[in-house]
């Protein structure tokens, strides 16, 4: 009976030592397919990403393209010149120009190239011209009509804080007014 009783133990010890492989076995085998599911997944994130980034820069290039056919041609400037019309027509053609720069600086954001900081830099600069101040002041209305949620009418709030911070500013150091945005 000790023999017996030492056989079973011996066996169960067995069944147990082999249920626990197995047991680790497709733990192991869930968690490698886990994993390989976690990648994939972080792959089409990524190709996504590069999709959305692509149709940025193609919609910047038909932005500039059309604008350039409308700084080009007043016929054509007449489909999307919302400008007051007492704005003589050269200036409209300038602020279709500074629209397509505040356009293309605003895609380097979205496309990560400058930083919230770093637009906010260069912007500045662009700001001490006074036809661009003149357009961003015109477009005011076009602004208003976006999505407050929207990046694009976030960056406009920013944009008109640093206008202000501008116009306020005791110094005729530029470059030093403003408080740039922590990303």
């Amino acid at each position: 009976m000790a023999t017996r009783k030492h056989l079973t133990g011996r066996l169960n010890s067995a069944a147990t030592a082999l249920l626990i492989s197995a047991t680790t076995l497709t733990l192991v085998a869930r968690r490698r397919r886990l994993d390989e599911a976690r990648l994939e997944q972080r792959r089409l994130e990524l190709e996504e990403l590069a999709v959305r980034r692509r149709a940025f820069a193609h919609q910047q290039r038909m932005h500039w393209e059309l604008l350039a056919r409308a700084i080009d041609d007043p016929s054509l400037a007449a489909v999307i010149d919302t400008y007051d019309k007492n704005i003589p027509a050269e200036k409209r053609r300038q602020f279709f120009y500074a629209n397509a720069w505040y356009a293309y600086l605003f895609h380097q954001y979205r496309a990560e190239v400058l930083d919230q900081h770093e637009l906010y830099t260069v912007l500045r600069e662009f700001f001490q011209s006074p036809l661009f101040r003149e357009y961003w002041e015109a477009s005011k209305a076009q602004r208003a009509t976006l999505k407050r949620s929207s990046d694009e009418a976030r960056i406009g709030r920013m944009v008109d804080g640093l206008v202000q911070e501008l116009d306020d500013a005791d110094t005729d150091e530029w470059w030093v007014v403003g408080h740039p945005p922590a990303d």
